[in-house]
């Protein structure tokens, strides 16, 4: 089957991505493994090459058990590795509970990037990680550190691209400004929680993204669920939980408001959220995390969706953002 997806450079490198990002989070903990490995078949079929994962996903400290799922998909060959851009993550605790070691718990220290890179790798069954991800920033660990164990992992060809998730602004501009100087080129995505609910990253990480050319891949694009039709399936699975039963109440005149208009305009509260996001030239790609194969053909349409500018204008009415950049969004 041959693919009719959009793809779209990943920030202002080369390589090209589809404009939704697989997440695989779900894998291991909530999606079994053959139903990871229909999900993974059914994207790569219809055109999205762009998966994301981290080591700490599967929730077993120390085992990369999502890592290990993604890996067994590979191993069964057809071109599945070849066709895929996959993204994975360093920082967090990765030493076995029965076995501590401080320098395999948080952190960006050169020793544990080479170290973690290596574990995933062989979890991936791969030689290669297209997008590795500084999983969080690490401001006790100079970039020039950090900036020598990528030199060291891209010149080893294990290592493409870097990218950073849940940097800050000034983070960004320190991170390429430094790889800048070492003629490195640095960040090229930042992977932010970024949805309609939360827009804090419009102040600072969308400019200095902008400025530097890292395309953002937002996290959590329907802010947990609450954006994805949450009046209508809030009896739903974790929906029905107090927790988000807490949430749904304390906003929902803005719920109501807005799955109105989706009704209204025929698309589902989900897709014009994701749809939303991707009118953002900034953004690359946002993360689906599909637990069910259902789940993941429900949002292929996204790419398509078009919204009007009063659509937009209604939407940013409803959930509105910080006031624009900084600093004219809260200086004269």
């Amino acid at each position: 089957m041959r693919s009719t997806m959009n793809y779209r450079h990943l920030g202002r490198s080369g390589v090209k991505v589809s404009p939704l990002c697989l997440g695989t989070m779900n894998f291991g903990p909530h999606t079994t493994e053959p139903d990871s490995f229909a999900i993974m078949d059914k994207a790569l079929e219809v055109g999205i090459n762009f998966f994301d994962t981290a080591d700490v996903y599967g929730w077993k400290r120390g085992e990369g058990y999502t890592e290990q799922i993604v890996g067994k998909w590979f191993a069964q060959g057809g071109t599945r590795r070849e066709r895929v851009i996959v993204a994975t993550k360093v920082f967090g605790d990765m030493d076995l509970p029965d076995k501590p070691d401080p320098n395999m718990a948080r952190g960006l220290s050169a020793a544990k990037i080479i170290r973690a890179c290596e574990n995933s790798l062989r979890r991936l069954q791969t030689d290669r990680i297209d997008l590795y991800q500084m999983h969080h920033v690490d401001r006790a660990c100079p970039f020039d550190e950090i900036w020598q164990a990528f030199e060291t992992l891209v010149a080893q060809g294990k290592v493409i691209y870097a990218g950073s998730s849940n940097f800050a602004g000034w983070d960004i501009a320190t991170a390429n400004q430094t790889a800048l100087r070492r003629s490195f080129l640095g960040l090229v995505s930042e992977q932010s929680i970024y949805n309609l609910e939360n827009r804090m990253i419009e102040l600072e990480v969308v400019p200095a993204c902008r400025h530097y050319g890292l395309g953002i891949i937002p996290w959590s694009p329907l802010a947990g669920g609450l954006l994805g039709g949450a009046l209508t399936k809030q009896a739903q699975g974790r929906r029905s939980n107090e927790k988000f039963q807490e949430r749904v109440n304390a906003k929902r005149k803005k719920l109501e408001a807005f799955e109105g208009l989706c009704k209204e305009i025929g698309e589902s509260p989900a897709n014009v959220a994701l749809a939303w996001l991707l009118h953002n030239p900034v953004v690359t790609a946002p993360i689906i995390g599909p637990r069910t194969m259902d789940q993941l053909t429900s949002m292929l349409k996204v790419p398509e969706i078009t919204l009007s500018t009063e659509t937009m204008s209604r939407i940013d009415a409803i959930w509105p953002g910080p006031g624009g950049e900084a600093p004219k969004a809260y200086a004269w």
